[in-house]
């Protein structure tokens, strides 16, 4: 196929971004439908961006010809179930992170996509963006030599509304999971390849209710130890006063390849008092802006042609397995290995 009709299903903030970005910049596919359980959502993106299709019910989009595929960006507790039926009715599949919210959960979703034969892509969009892309490609060609150490630094510049969370560990399977896939792309891991064996967590609630805190961990520390010896290490904070802050390392028998944060220009201001730059980005919808659009972009590349995936089934389970041992991790104040979780 030349285009890839795709059907989107969940019209909030992350809905808004893919059918924005469907519309003007992703190249090789089309919005054609829009579905939410609140029907004035659904109907109100798809005439903003001129789509017929609309329907408070996502079956209403897997029953439609035109739709070759399907981005599941709804509620995560809904992803497996929307999985699940897609697969069944042909659907190609891009899927917002978690797959599930458990690996049995995760372990059927998977087994309908393989069953089916369609495409499945997990929304790790981070190893779109071009600057841990780069980094990636600069440890893959050896500029490091073999990897010993990653060091991430994650932190949000405020912290989620209350009632966001229905647990109390709830950073590491909303948060912290966007770093674990990002460290294990950074390394190279994968089947056959380097992966975690081990994960010690620790977290606290820091921010308090006052100051826009939810009384869960906000606050987390994560080392994952990989089947070579090398180690992750990741720092998370839900409130960080100065921005956005999103930046990685990767330390090698032969160097260090690293990127820093990308502020909002690259203007310097330098004077008697010293050095000023541009304030970072204000959250992640602004400084993941481009790599929302590319991953949307290679899912389509590998609908039309029938490549592989570059963020599969099997990313998406790990990191869900790495955010269930950091939480055990928490509360058994030990390591974890990940045969302990499946």
């Amino acid at each position: 196929m030349e285009t890839v009709g795709i059907g989107l299903i969940g019209a909030g903030r992350i809905g808004q971004v893919h059918a924005a970005n469907l519309a003007r910049r992703v190249e090789g596919a089309v919005l054609q439908g829009v579905a939410d359980v609140r029907a004035d959502a659904a109907a109100t993106l798809a005439a903003r961006y001129g789509v017929r299709l609309w329907s408070a019910d996502y079956r209403d989009l897997l029953a439609d010809p035109t739709v070759d595929a399907v981005i599941v960006a709804s509620a995560t507790d809904t992803h497996g179930e929307v999985v699940r039926a897609a697969a069944t009715a042909g659907k190609h599949v891009f899927c917002e992170k978690p797959i599930d919210l458990t690996l049995p959960a995760i372990d059927e979703s998977l087994g309908a996509v393989a069953r089916a034969g369609v495409q499945f892509q997990v929304g790790f969009n981070r190893r779109f963006d071009p600057s841990f892309r780069r980094v990636r490609d600069l440890v893959a060609a050896g500029e490091a030599g073999v990897p010993h150490l990653v060091r991430i630094t994650s932190r949000d510049p405020q912290p989620p509304p209350p009632g966001y969370f229905t647990g109390d560990l709830g950073i590491f399977p909303d948060m912290t999971i966007h770093d674990f896939d990002l460290a294990r792309y950074l390394i190279g891991a994968g089947p056959g390849a380097d992966e975690v064996v081990e994960v010690y967590a620790t977290a606290s609630s820091l921010i308090a209710p006052a100051d826009g805190g939810n009384g869960e961990p906000d606050t987390a520390v994560s080392v994952l130890r990989f089947a070579s010896g090398a180690i992750a290490m990741i720092d998370n904070s839900r409130r960080a006063a100065y921005g956005y802050d999103q930046r990685a390392e990767v330390l090698g028998s032969g160097g260090m390849v690293a990127a820093g944060n990308v502020a909002k220009d690259q203007a310097v201001v330098a004077n008697s008092g010293g050095f000023r730059g541009s304030v970072l980005h204000e959250f992640f919808l602004e400084r993941y802006a481009a790599s929302y659009a590319i991953e949307i972009e290679a899912f389509a590349l590998a609908v039309r042609t029938g490549g592989r995936s570059p963020v599969t089934g099997h990313d998406g389970r790990i990191a869900v397995a790495i955010a269930i041992a950091a939480q055990d991790s928490v509360r058994r104040g030990r390591p974890v290995r990940l045969s302990e979780v499946g």
